[in-house]
């Protein structure tokens, strides 16, 4: 059976689109499917059509997350809830085309665990592709895993390979890391980026800079040793300029001392402790948030009558979550 994770944020404008162009993709494949929706704590009416897709149709589940957890939390709680032996994940807005299914479909039942959608960036501004392939190159220099530019959530995933990504208990999820990380057998195809069918990105600029201090600092501890390798350096440039001035007062005798090497030493130093001291935090807060095992998600409403959700005693719902 093919199962299709689909979470949603604040898609009412285009969730209807998405719905009726998807399953008139998947009921011309003519196998078994079911299509997993995430409400990740919408504020809009994303919720009350997901409960109409629900009534009507019986391929359709939803689950309603407690409030916004997150993109990561919300992949997670479909892949958690999905059933299939085939799990697809996609975007609610069009951009990652259902008809993209079937050729999916093809190359997975050639033997392959992953079959990755990788997008261009015709529809991305000069501005935006010109720091995203930077970032790439800049990640991929430093991570313990290789990124694929283009290569996102648009995915189809065998059973083994969501079993592999469901055991991997972390707490701070960076999905596409974890992709490259469970490994299996993957292959890559490309395809033509379609601009959203509607609504707004909800990726800005500072959303985007987060993520990729997720990228960079969730798969290496390579920072770290640059952040000694940046202090030997400065220590190495200080004794170098205290070595120069003793010099220089043996020569030619003392001299007043320069203001404004002084203050921008004591600004370019001090800016350059708040960045490694950053740095550091940045990893303290993660264990921090791995020690607190709070749950990824908290369920507020599924599908009604759904079996996995009358299987296990109400106490234990949102806790397993």
């Amino acid at each position: 059976m093919l199962s299709v994770v689909v979470p949603c944020f604040n898609e009412e404008q285009v969730l209807e689109a998405f719905n009726d162009e998807l399953h008139a993709q998947l009921d011309e494949l003519r196998e078994p499917y079911e299509v997993v929706f995430v409400d990740d704590g919408s504020t809009d009416g994303t919720l009350s059509l997901l409960r109409a897709f629900a009534f009507r149709d019986r391929h359709v589940r939803y689950l309603s997350l407690s409030r916004n957890f997150g993109k990561e939390a919300g992949l997670l709680a479909g892949l958690r809830e999905c059933t299939g032996d085939h799990i697809a994940i996609m975007d609610s807005d069009l951009q990652h085309p259902p008809r993209l299914l079937r050729r999916m479909l093809d190359l997975q039942r050639e033997g392959f665990d992953q079959v990755v959608a990788r997008r261009s960036r015709e529809h991305d501004g000069p501005l935006r592709t010109l720091l995203s392939r930077g970032y790439y190159r800049l990640v991929n220099h430093w991570a313990d895993v290789e990124l694929i530019d283009g290569a996102g959530d648009f995915r189809l995933l065998s059973r083994r390979a969501v079993d592999a990504l469901l055991d991997l208990g972390e707490r701070n999820r960076f999905s596409k890391g974890l992709f490259s990380w469970i490994g299996f057998s993957t292959v890559f195809f490309d395809y033509t980026d379609t601009p959203r069918a509607g609504g707004n990105s909800k990726w800005n600029y500072r959303k985007l800079l987060n993520y990729a201090v997720d990228g960079v600092v969730s798969f290496n501890t390579r920072p770290l040793r640059l952040a000694i390798h940046v202090g030997l350096v400065l220590a190495g440039l200080a004794l170098a300029y205290a070595a120069w001035t003793v010099g220089a007062v043996l020569i030619g005798g003392v001299t007043a001392p320069g203001y404004v090497t002084l203050v921008v030493a004591i600004t370019g130093f001090g800016g350059m402790q708040m960045v490694l001291l950053g740095l550091i935090g940045e990893y303290v807060g993660r264990v921090y948030n791995e020690c607190k095992q709070r749950p990824h998600y908290l369920v507020s409403e599924r599908t009604p009558g759904d079996p996995s959700d009358v299987a296990r005693p109400s106490a234990l719902r949102t806790r397993s979550s």
